[in-house]
């Protein structure tokens, strides 16, 4: 056990910590051995307390925690001390993986100390390493990542851990000695969440707004600033259609970061290289609506936050019963995934650059891309967006600015504003948010228009309420934006009670839900309200009931994945959905989700299935099987999606990640494989060999084979 600690208000609870500056001669090697005589020269930080399950009691294992740096890095050393280390959960060496059944520490740092925006670097017991942005207190951007080393290593007591993280990966003003920063641990087989400050069971493993503080770092070298990343990749591709073709090529691409300012980063991007981004999340639209694709390309996800805008208005939302989409997306006023796609076309950008960061006080971001021409026109397009916004207290205030329409056919920019608020201590240990935004659209073949919204959040325990309002104008059109419902007002919402160790359950939970949309005359489209319940037990396996009651205005014919039509009409219609998830703490975990029994005016039937083995250190399936039974009088739909991916983790910096995709619907089958190896921190090499065909009934009908080889190396001055 911890030794006694004194009892906190952890309302108002900020822990301060102070890190040891050390001549670099003396830095420790990062091989997860903290007896190096240089870590007793560290301040220890030991006063951890439970998130879960006993809120407020000491960690129930001996945690150290230490920090030492010199001008060149951020040196931080873990003792996890365990009483039973044969029981430590540590089943993989991933890069960037899932550690959902391992034992974790979790830093966080926010050198700008903005409290919402910040990096988190985390470590399991065999070194395996996951650096995720969190944005606006909300959001992991798991898609980043960093230069930095770390290990780990199992000991007769617990485990331990090394990292040592250069301040060059990070734009903060020099003058500030102190930072923002948390730590937390899991330790898997107890389902137990300990945290150095914000002690709270309600808190997100995101926020960041109660952190503590690190203070004592001064005389750091950010270099001259610059890195270079150079990569070459040889390329083939050949066409298995007829006339079949083969082709070959060389691409050499390269980005530049420079910090004209300690807080303010400059990016250039020439011809730049998205070969290892994975495949897009398999989705079988069922709905009359888009569907949402998250960014996955390195370029666009670095310093991402900066461009958030509205809060939680567009805050990624759930889905409900009966695959209704929640879409809090809708009327966002810039999505990336433009930038390089035309009428659903990949377009290649020829360069891009980037401003982020802070200057004089505002948060600033401004990018803008060059990209090929289109089948509609041969000319090249300038995309630009630009972002500013400025703290008050926890609140901040900002604008955006876009331009530039990718498909090439009309004039088009958007300007907007927003308001964030935030009070994280509006009554003791409680959270109130509340956002509004408004935005206009000019294009000079859809008219001008508007959106504009609000939302409330109060993310506590054990009643918690998130409920927004938006409105979409009918000509609102941003075209560097994600609209997918144009002319509605839209009313949602979620109130939820979480009783915690109720029965002798890790909690209970019972709430209910909300979805109107109507048009802008106020007569209703679309309506789902929602009821549930559902308990996690102390082992971690939860069981959740919902019931739904969906209403839908058709107003004109649509096919329900593309196939089977749905004439216009008022639909009515209730599901009942059963999810299943077996605890994390166990090595092989598994979930079931199944929605029953109605759709429009026939049968629906849904079992969404999913597991995650783990096959020691080396190996991890994580299969996936969704079957959609849809029985219309427009016809019938059997709809089977499978999709896995097997990891084989060689060692933390070197991975083969396999994926494979198939749906009945579409016909289409893919494959790809990619491997990695970061030989040296910022020094890879990376080979990618995908394959697409089409398998219309019992027939593989290869359509094209790609390989791609490629070095990359990045030089910091």
């Amino acid at each position: 056990m911890s030794p006694a600690v004194p009892m906190r208000d952890f309302s108002t609870y900020v822990p301060t910590a102070k890190a040891t500056r050390i001549d670099p001669s003396e830095a420790p090697i990062i091989d997860g051995d903290v007896s190096d005589a240089v870590w007793a020269k560290a301040e220890l930080i030991d006063e951890f307390y439970q998130l879960e399950p006993d809120t407020g009691q000491p960690v129930s294992e001996r945690t150290e925690l230490r920090f030492l740096y010199d001008a060149e890095n951020l040196y931080v050393s873990v003792y996890a001390y365990d009483r039973n280390p044969e029981l430590i959960r540590a089943t993989t060496k991933n890069r960037d993986g899932s550690f959902a059944v391992d034992d974790t520490v979790r830093l966080t740092l926010d050198p700008q100390n903005t409290r919402r925006n910040g990096y988190l670097f985390v470590m399991n017991a065999l070194g395996g390493r996951i650096d995720d942005l969190i944005q606006n207190n909300t959001d992991f951007i798991r898609e980043w990542n960093s230069i930095w080393t770390g290990s780990s290593r199992i000991v007769d007591d617990g485990w331990t851990v090394e990292m040592a993280i250069p301040f060059r990966n990070f734009s903060f003003d020099p003058t500030q000695s102190q930072w923002v920063i948390d730590f937390s641990r899991e330790i898997r087989r107890k389902n137990e969440r300990a945290r150095w400050a914000s002690i709270s069971a309600a808190e997100r493993p995101a926020d960041i707004s109660r952190a503590g503080t690190l203070t004592g770092i001064t005389g750091t070298n950010q270099g001259l600033g610059l890195d270079i990343q150079v990569y070459g990749a040889l390329r083939y591709r050949f066409d298995w259609q007829e006339p079949q073709h083969e082709t070959s090529s060389f691409r050499a691409s390269g980005n530049a970061f420079y910090k004209f300012t300690p807080q303010l980063t400059g990016t250039l991007t020439l011809n730049p290289d998205f070969s290892n981004s994975p495949l897009d999340l398999l989705q079988i639209n069922t709905t009359r609506f888009n569907l949402f694709q998250p960014e996955t390309r390195d370029f666009f996800l670095q310093d991402v936050a900066t461009f958030e805008f509205g809060g939680r208005g567009f805050t990624t939302g759930g889905r409900g019963a009966g695959d209704y989409p929640y879409p809090p997306e809708n009327g966002s006023p810039f999505f990336s995934r433009n930038m390089g796609l035309a009428n659903g076309l990949p377009v290649s950008l020829i360069a891009g650059t980037k401003l982020s960061g802070e200057y004089a006080g505002f948060g600033v971001g401004a990018l803008s891309v060059v990209t090929n021409g289109t089948g509609d026109t041969q000319h090249s397009q300038v995309l630009s967006v630009a972002r500013i916004t400025r703290p008050i207290g926890e609140s901040k205030l900002g604008l955006i600015f876009t331009n530039g329409d990718p498909t090439g056919r009309s004039k088009n920019t958007l300007w907007g504003g927003d308001f964030q608020f935030r009070d994280s201590n509006f009554l003791p240990d409680k959270i109130l948010q509340s956002d509004f935004y408004y935005q206009r659209s000019f294009s000079d073949t859809k008219g001008d228009d508007d959106s504009f919204g609000v939302a409330l959040n109060y993310p506590n325990e054990p009643w918690g309420l998130d409920t927004r309002f938006k409105q979409v104008g009918t000509n609102f059109f941003p075209a560097l934006g994600f609209v997918n419902r144009l002319g509605i007002r839209q009313f949602d919402g979620i109130l939820q009670h979480r009783a915690r160790n109720f029965a002798g359950w890790r909690w209970l939970d019972f709430g209910t839900s909300w979805y109107f949309v109507t048009d802008l005359s106020n007569r209703l489209e679309s309506r789902e309200n929602g009821i549930w319940s559902g308990i996690n037990f102390r082992s971690g396996d939860q069981v959740y009931m919902k019931a739904f009651d969906i209403f839908e205005a058709v107003p004109a014919t649509f096919k329900v994945a593309g196939k089977v039509p749905v004439p216009p009409g008022r639909y009515h219609w209730t599901n009942g959905n059963l999810s299943l998830q077996s605890s994390n703490a166990r090595p092989l975990t598994a979930s079931l989700d199944i929605v029953c029994c109605s759709f429009y005016d026939g049968n629906y039937f849904r079992v969404d299935v999913r597991t995650d083995i783990r096959l020691g250190a080396l190996f991890q399936l994580v299969p996936r099987y969704t079957y959609t039974y849809i029985n219309l009088p427009g016809g019938l739909l059997n709809i089977h999606a499978v999709s896995a991916n097997f990891i084989v983790s060689f060692t933390p910096d070197m991975q083969l990640v396999n994926q494979v995709q198939f749906d009945n619907v579409s016909e289409r089958f893919t494959l790809s494989m990619r491997y990695r190896w970061e030989y040296e921190p910022g020094q890879e090499l990376f080979v990618s060999v995908g394959q697409a065909a089409q398998i219309p009934g019992e027939e593989f009908v290869a359509s094209s084979t790609q390989a791609i080889v490629r070095l990359g190396h990045t030089f910091r001055f």
